[in-house]
């Protein structure tokens, strides 16, 4: 069985909320909070993917 990676689920779990903060932002018809949001999740999404690479280059991840 595979250890889980916490930090991925973490950063995963982060993700999902500012998908979900811009769906209440629209839902506020706020244009500001929208952006903020989107950049948020540039963000996260961003760290987790420089993350995973330099595991991958130390050899920690398959």
């Amino acid at each position: 069985m595979k250890q889980i990676k916490w930090i991925f689920l973490l950063l995963a779990l982060a993700a999902v909320i500012s998908i979900m903060m811009i769906g209440v932002a629209i839902a506020e018809k706020s244009m500001i909070g929208v952006m903020i949001a989107i950049a948020i999740l540039i963000v996260i999404m961003g760290t987790g993917f420089t993350f995973k690479k330099r595991m991958r280059e130390k050899g920690i991840l398959e």
